[in-house]
């Protein structure tokens, strides 16, 4: 089987002539997918597809993971995901089955792709368009603008390696990292994301505009590989979207998808344990009891929990109790889901704030674990885009503030409303003037509930932190390491958080989970050893 996979998008073309969609026949492999986030939804559309039957298996109320909606009073407030980069992955689940993604999905471009406000009151709209990124950079550092120009040509360099080569290839084998080595090293892989943007421009303020990205996948600009900065060109080259009814709306659209091809989606299905036997899956047992036998087991959940938890009569060899309490894991958010009575036409749909320290403000977050009184924000005004999120005349917002994960402490059940209130009187003082006379409905997310809800390890909202050393081969294998026919999806494992990442975790699965005439042949080959 191919361990790299052609550039992407493919074409419809190309698409069908790698397979058509299967037929399920009533004695296929059951493939059981646990966690109906973005990634576990993805992989089970492409096992179906390929002949599997196939249940998805979420322990919440509704499907989506950490992409789930909250509707309160009258608001429609996605809970997590909202910047879609690479349609293109959304599109090819569409066309694997059949259909055509538009028909379904009303995706639409959002500019600026952000709106980056400094703490003294600036403003730089970050878009994809390359003479407004000259301008915008000229007004806040001429001497810059040639620099800049140089790091989009190797983001470039950097996509056409990390993205299209690599982050659709399984790295099962350590020959797998070895042999792209060469090309990382000349790619400066070793930097630092900001080590790297630090050597085009000079401008701190230009650095910082460079050099947030990694942020939303988890990471820490002066400690992520700077493999991630080519965030900069995949976001130039696609764009940044957003999908009319929110991003429920892609789970909508993909549960249906599933549903369509047979599949089936069960919400309030709690996964106690992933079962074994001789050193393979043979199924989940729920909480309550059930057992579910499956061939095949796709594991969304937190990789470090599926590990820690989900395999309590797995003797781990590779992914022990120690390696995982000893890896390194992102930071964790704190969210406010807020409505107004009164819209705030002025606020952009994808706002950063940029508190008044940036490296300081990321060590205590990331290596000191300690709750801040300062903060950077990401303000999400997705009526800006889609007015039908909220009542008519309100406007819709989450804003997030990136934390430390559990390990900090903090006592979250009486710290949450001080923070948030925290947050209120900074976006009044700052985007939005008379805010907290406005707010009609509110709710939070904090790291207790990321790991309460989610069971995130640690409460950290991304999993593992993308440094090198835990990218690639160095992250949970897509095709588990302990057991055979158990595989793991989603931001835990490679190639790591954001909705590319995840998508293109179930895009590796096609190349290493056995097509279903091997599994069949395998579990006959099995029985005759019984």
């Amino acid at each position: 089987m191919p361990t790299l996979f052609p550039s992407f998008p493919a074409s419809k073309k190309e698409l069908n002539r790698r397979r058509a969609p299967m037929q399920i026949e009533h004695d296929a492999p059951h493939a059981i997918v646990v966690g109906s986030g973005f990634g576990g939804l993805a992989a089970a559309i492409r096992l179906s597809v390929r002949g599997y039957k196939v249940t998805v298996l979420e322990r919440l109320d509704q499907a989506g993971g950490r992409a789930r909606v909250h509707r309160q009073d009258g608001f429609v407030f996605d809970a997590g995901p909202t910047v879609v980069t690479a349609p293109f992955l959304f599109e090819e689940l569409w066309t694997l089955c059949g259909k055509k993604f538009s028909d379904f999905i009303d995706l639409r471009s959002v500019t600026p792709f952000y709106r980056i406000r400094f703490d003294d009151g600036g403003v730089f709209d970050y878009t994809g368009d390359p003479a407004a990124m000259r301008r915008e950079i000229e007004k806040l550092s001429p001497d810059d603008v040639a620099g800049y120009e140089d790091f989009v040509e190797t983001s470039e360099k950097i996509f056409r390696v990390g993205f299209e080569a690599l982050a659709h290839a399984p790295f099962t084998h350590l020959w797998d990292m070895l042999r792209i080595a060469p090309q990382m090293v000349k790619l400066e892989s070793y930097r630092t994301v900001y080590g790297l943007v630090s050597k085009f421009v000079k401008s701190e303020k230009l650095r910082q505009v460079m050099s947030f990205h990694p942020l939303l996948v988890g990471g820490n600009p002066f400690s992520t590989t700077s493999i991630y900065t080519l965030i900069a060109f995949l976001e130039r080259r696609w764009g940044v979207h957003f999908p009319m009814g929110g991003t429920s709306s892609l789970v909508d659209g993909l549960v249906a998808l599933i549903e369509e091809r047979g599949g089936n989606v069960r919400l309030s299905a709690d996964v106690e344990e992933i079962t074994t036997q001789g050193g393979r899956v043979t199924g989940v047992r729920l909480r309550d009891g059930e057992h579910l036998p499956a061939s095949i087991v796709v594991s969304n959940a937190d990789s470090a929990w599926t590990y820690r938890h989900l395999l309590p009569s797995v003797a781990r060899t590779k992914w022990t109790d120690e390696r995982v309490e000893s890896a390194r894991y992102s930071m964790s958010l704190f969210v406010w889901y807020f409505g107004t009575k009164t819209k705030y036409p002025d606020v952009a749909h994808h706002t950063i704030l940029l508190g008044p320290r940036y490296k300081e403000l990321l060590t205590d977050i990331f290596d000191r674990h300690q709750l801040a009184a300062d903060f950077s924000l990401y303000l999400h005004r997705p009526t800006a885009t889609d007015p039908s999120l909220a009542p008519e005349g309100c406007d819709g917002f989450y804003v997030l503030s990136p934390v430390p994960h559990l390990a900090s402490g903090t006592d979250w059940a009486s710290e949450s409303e001080r923070y948030r209130k925290s947050i209120e009187r900074y976006l009044e003082k700052t985007v939005m003037p008379g805010l907290s006379d406005n707010v009609i409905t509110s709710r939070i997310l904090n790291p207790q509930m990321f790991h309460d809800d989610f069971l995130s390890f640690r409460g950290a909202a991304f999993g593992l932190e993308p440094v090198l050393t835990q990218s690639a081969y160095f992250r949970p294998h897509n095709k588990s390491e302990e057991v055979e026919g158990l595989y793991l999806v989603g931001a835990g494992t490679h190639p790591g958080a954001g909705m590319p990442g995840v998508l293109s975790s179930a895009r590796v699965l096609d190349s290493i989970v056995p097509s279903v005439e091997e599994t069949r042949a395998s579990q006959g080959e099995a029985r005759a050893r019984l």
